[in-house]
């Protein structure tokens, strides 16, 4: 066994969240060494947190959809790590949304796991909690500002928004992402995934 699937394993064993989420966590995240692209997002909603699977809810099918990539290719953890901010589900507040991730994870693992993936060349970072973690002060003072710039950012990174349903309404209103960044982040992904 090498590093890395020695790291995965102790991630998926951590159980440091228990007593702030009320419920049992359950680590959720996808690497080999191999990996060229680093799917970095928030934290994994309830149907991920019982499935087990990254992003295999209506949000994973909309961000396939941006990627321009099949489920086969994007669950191939040799070509596509799966690295969330935040490892668990970390609840709802009093609105039904999700909870933030909590700091916890990045603190303790990332960095550790980053370091064991040498061959990622690009970043996905989707929604404002990635973004905030991987481009720290570089990054704008709203989420839109930060994809509207995505330019900035390469060629390692490029930022999205959540493809949340939530963010439906955003979509509308930003036709640019469409227009100037999906034909881009395509290819890029062609590139670097084949």
């Amino acid at each position: 066994m090498n590093k890395l699937s020695t790291l995965l394993r102790e991630v998926r064993a951590c159980r440091r969240c228990r007593d702030a989420f009320g419920f049992e966590p359950r680590p959720v995240l996808r690497a080999e060494a191999t990996a060229r692209l680093l799917i970095a997002g928030q934290a994994p909603g309830a149907r991920v947190h019982e499935s087990g699977v990254p992003w295999e809810d209506p949000s994973g099918d909309r961000l396939r959809d941006w990627l321009a990539i099949d489920r086969e290719t994007f669950y191939d953890a040799s070509r596509i790590a799966i690295i969330p901010t935040g490892f668990c589900y970390p609840g709802q507040d009093a609105n039904g949304a999700d909870r933030p991730p909590p700091p916890v994870c990045a603190e303790i693992w990332h960095e550790r796991i980053l370091g064991l993936l040498p061959r990622v060349e690009l970043v996905i970072l989707s929604g404002a909690h990635a973004q905030k973690y991987y481009l720290g002060k570089e990054r704008k003072k709203t989420m839109t500002e930060t994809v509207r710039a995505w330019r900035d950012y390469g060629p390692r990174f490029i930022p999205l928004p959540h493809p949340s349903w939530r963010n439906t309404g955003w979509l509308k209103r930003n036709p640019w992402f469409a227009a100037e960044i999906l034909p881009e982040l395509r290819k890029r992904v062609l590139a670097v995934v084949g």
